[in-house]
């Protein structure tokens, strides 16, 4: 059942979302190489902590950590670990918290130092995909247009969206209906309606779609080694258009 926020509980979402935002901008700065992905999740954890929230993610259906951290064929819910960043990396850092009884939820994906053209490409193309798809969340349109707007922006470039992990609604609880594909046709879905927040994102593989989990149970990579990148904003539909809840401004 899809949930409908009334404008108070958007401010409360917005406020949760605030401080994911602040967070990963940290990350801009702090992400070069020499660190380890375990002192970003130390860097999160304080960030939240001083903020009065609790992590999102730490004990969700039993994850150890605060941050997920992917890196360069790592799709998604990347552990934290002694792994040390080098020259040429990408990092997908994906971050959520629970503040006053509701959650915020967002996703960056970070070049450490230099990287090649395509890398950049990918992470360029990526979010550029999770822009083209909040601009079709507005109060008539369907889920499908949000997923063939993200899917075309993808495909376009030679790259493919993931199939097996989708976006979802968030608030109250950190995953709501509805599920959210990065691929889909226009017209098709849901009706969107304002008071929804949609958390759009999309991962996007340079190679093709398919993934696999690692023995760890939580790693996700892809099947066939190739990068791939994520981004994700929390988005609530107002009477206005899509209002982007997890931006510092």
């Amino acid at each position: 059942m899809v949930i409908l926020k009334l404008p108070d509980e958007i401010e409360k979402a917005r406020a949760s979302n605030r401080i994911v935002a602040e967070v990963l901008s940290r990350f801009r700065e702090k992400v070069k190489p020499g660190v380890t992905t375990r002192e970003l999740n130390k860097l999160a954890e304080e960030v939240t902590e001083k903020r009065g929230a609790k992590p999102a993610f730490k004990g969700y259906r039993g994850f150890p950590y605060s941050l997920c951290t992917s890196v360069n064929d790592q799709v998604v819910h990347g552990m934290p670990s002694e792994r040390v960043l080098v020259e040429g990396d990408i990092i997908g850092i994906d971050f959520g918290v629970y503040h006053h009884g509701y959650f915020g939820d967002a996703a960056i994906t970070l070049p450490v130092g230099k990287v090649n053209k395509k890398a950049l490409m990918l992470m360029q193309v990526t979010e550029q995909s999770l822009y083209a798809g909040i601009e079709q969340i507005r109060a008539g349109n369907r889920l499908g247009d949000i997923s063939a707007a993200v899917q075309g922006k993808v495909e376009i470039a030679g790259f493919s969206v993931v199939r097996d992990y989708v976006g979802h609604g968030v608030g109250k609880n950190l995953h709501e209906d509805p599920q959210i594909p990065n691929y889909g046709k226009k017209g098709r879905g849901v009706l969107l309606k304002t008071g929804m927040i949609l958390a759009i994102e999309p991962m996007v593989n340079e190679g093709d779609y398919k993934v696999r989990v690692l023995p760890d149970g939580w790693t996700v990579v892809t099947a066939d080694g190739s990068l791939s990148a994520h981004f994700e904003h929390s988005v609530a539909i107002t009477d206005n258009g899509p209002d982007i809840l997890s931006k510092l401004n």
